[in-house]
């Protein structure tokens, strides 16, 4: 499943908004709502506006790629388009290959083992 790629400018805006409002939307942002959950209910105290600030630090001082190793599975902004590309390229066989069995050039195993073939290629 592809998801939204996590901004690191984002992350750190909602981070130092958490030290004046509500602390935690950060956390909520980047995919980790247990930790926003605890941030809001600490909020009465100091230490999630102290946290956030800190991470918000954090977040511009890693570069690109730590952030999307850290917050985005690894995925790189620009490997993004790429694998839609090549996701694109693999339905489209899909469905040439699909006809071909419809109009009975190829037998179900044949397609099954190209599907196969095919969709191991997206992982």
């Amino acid at each position: 499943m592809l998801t939204k790629r996590k901004s690191r400018s984002v992350a750190a805006v909602l981070a130092f908004s958490g030290t004046l409002t509500i602390s935690g939307l950060h956390k909520f942002y980047l995919g980790q709502p247990l930790w926003g959950v605890l941030y809001v209910l600490l909020s009465w105290t100091p230490i999630p506006k102290v946290a956030s600030a800190i991470e918000g630090v954090w977040y511009l001082a890693q570069d690109e790629e730590a952030f999307d190793r850290n917050f985005n599975m690894g995925q790189a902004a620009r490997n993004l388009p790429r694998v839609s590309n090549q996701v694109g390229a693999i339905a489209s066989a899909l469905r040439e290959l699909d006809a071909l069995r419809q109009d009975g050039l190829i037998s179900e195993y044949e397609f099954e083992q190209k599907r196969r073939q095919l969709l191991d290629q997206i992982s």
